[in-house]
């Protein structure tokens, strides 16, 4: 496995190469162009990108998680979930960064073959930084309503959630 994860990279580059001079193509030109257009991408999604991280960031350092998780936290004891979740469960819809870190301290100070550390990969695996995702697609195609986009896949986040919970009971 890393033998063929050592080659697929060049593989692929030896590949596009090969093609692109066998239909005589232009093969940098085509890729200066794609550049191009990557940077230009990125230049539109920019302000976007900026927005998501003040808001986390304003997020994390109001205190409001910890506000929110200690309200749940009743709810939570009432099915006998593990609090230490919580903020993992409430930040994983908005920030992948922010998640890790807070699974990455999950794992360090529980492990990884506790319940508490397998709900918590399972979180990581089966939900998606939905408005983080949802912000860069509606930004990218100049959608403005996003409104029937936001609720399914905040109700997906919670189910992925819920089973992750009762599955590794």
């Amino acid at each position: 496995m890393t033998y063929i994860s050592a080659i697929i990279i060049p593989t692929i580059i030896s590949l596009v190469l090969f093609v692109g001079i066998k239909e005589k193509k232009k093969v940098y030109d085509l890729f200066i162009e794609g550049a191009k257009e990557g940077v230009k991408v990125n230049f539109k999604l920019f302000p976007t990108l900026i927005g998501i991280f003040l808001a986390i960031y304003m997020l994390r350092s109001s205190g409001l998680i910890d506000f929110v998780c200690n309200i749940l936290a009743s709810v939570t004891e009432l099915f006998n979930v593990p609090n230490e979740i919580l903020p993992l469960a409430i930040i994983k819809p908005i920030s992948g960064s922010g998640s890790m870190a807070i699974a990455t301290e999950i794992m360090a100070h529980f492990g990884v073959d506790s319940n508490i550390g397998r709900i918590a990969a399972t979180i990581m695996g089966s939900s998606e930084t939905t408005f983080y995702v949802i912000a860069l697609y509606m930004s990218s195609v100049k959608v403005k309503d996003s409104r029937k986009i936001i609720i399914p896949a905040i109700l997906a986040d919670i189910a992925s959630i819920i089973s992750a919970i009762i599955f590794l009971r």
